[in-house]
């Protein structure tokens, strides 16, 4: 799939369906292989990305971000993921995309956004909403093999004003698309996410770069949210669903539908499963990182509470399985 074809043709199948298409936010630690096909099972969404990738660690081994496991993708998912690249050099985009071409990927998403610390120290994320000449130029790089690049932002760095001319800055350099959270980055997740200006964004799009398609992102919990703020605001093309996740592995669901217990500790086991399959792959990520997901499935609303807490004091994925089997609640 080419780079004029990659996003189009997912956008060309939700409007034949009269609804916009739905993403699965790139994540830190949580949108590896794993957590995908979770997803997948309980309902996926039109695209996948991966977890924020280091664009120099892709052909420099030993940089201080290692790629490690985040471009595996497992023989069962349906399709590659975009892989979202940090970083501020150009020559690092130039050479990461040249690579994850060679490895079959079809499409490419920069991190524009970030708020983390130490992603903006190192100069990627939001920190290139302060050098535009910098982000301009990565998104030249990035393009250099043909794959579909897009760019995911915030609306600003301090001041929610300077979306007016950061976006058009973005469009001006015709991406094929670009997803905009709602928040700028000194807001970080302490704000309602700006709905209020969705259509000024869509008209500003609509005036620099109309081939351009627009996501937006924040605030958006489920599938249902998502396609009625698509129409109340025609000409918005895609839905990015982040931390709505955590609320409900089926966010991405179309018929809502009541889920028990059973199935989504179901889930949970079949997440265990997976991650010890990659963690004989790559030494990446160990156990503890699985203990942000329990929340997910051990729901406080479904009387869960105290099995929730037994698996967070458990050492490895054979004690949440003993913790699961011999549970009431899990029969």
């Amino acid at each position: 799939m080419t780079e004029s074809t990659y996003w189009s043709a997912i956008a060309a199948k939700a409007r034949a369906a009269q609804r916009p298409f739905f993403t699965m936010a790139p994540m830190e630690a949580v949108s590896n292989t794993v957590f995908r096909q979770v997803v997948a099972r309980a309902a996926a969404p039109d695209a996948f990305f991966t977890e924020f990738v280091y664009a120099k660690g892709i052909t420099t081994p030993n940089t201080k971000f290692p790629v490690h496991g985040r471009l595996y993708v497992a023989p069962t998912e349906a399709t590659k993921p975009v892989v979202q690249l940090w970083g501020n050099e150009a020559a690092d985009f130039v050479t990461a995309a040249a690579a994850l071409k060679a490895k079959g990927f079809e499409a490419i998403d920069i991190n524009m956004g970030c708020p983390d610390g130490t992603v903006i120290k190192n100069h990627g994320g939001s920190d290139l909403i302060r050098h535009p000449e910098r982000a301009t130029e990565v998104i030249a790089a990035a393009k250099t093999a043909g794959l579909a690049v897009s760019v995911k932002t915030r609306l600003g760095y301090s001041k929610l004003p300077e979306f007016r001319d950061w976006l058009a800055t973005l469009l001006r350099q015709d991406v094929d698309l670009l997803t905009v959270h709602l928040r700028t980055k000194q807001e970080m997740s302490k704000v309602d996410a700006h709905f209020e200006l969705i259509d000024e964004l869509i008209k500003l799009r609509d005036t620099i770069a109309p081939q351009t398609l627009l996501q937006i992102n924040g605030d958006i919990p489920d599938y249902q949210a998502g396609l009625a703020l698509a129409q109340q605001h025609p000409g918005l093309d895609g839905i990015m669903i982040g931390r709505g996740i955590f609320a409900n592995p089926f966010a991405f669901e179309t018929q809502p539908q009541p889920h028990s217990l059973a199935e989504l500790l179901d889930l949970l086991r079949y997440q265990l499963t997976l991650f010890d399959d990659f963690s004989t792959r790559y030494a990446v990520p160990r156990f503890p990182s699985l203990k942000r997901f329990f929340k997910i499935y051990a729901r406080p609303e479904l009387g869960a509470t105290e099995l929730r807490n037994a698996m967070m004091d458990a050492k490895s994925t054979d004690e949440v399985r003993k913790i699961l089997a011999a549970s009431t609640l899990t029969h």
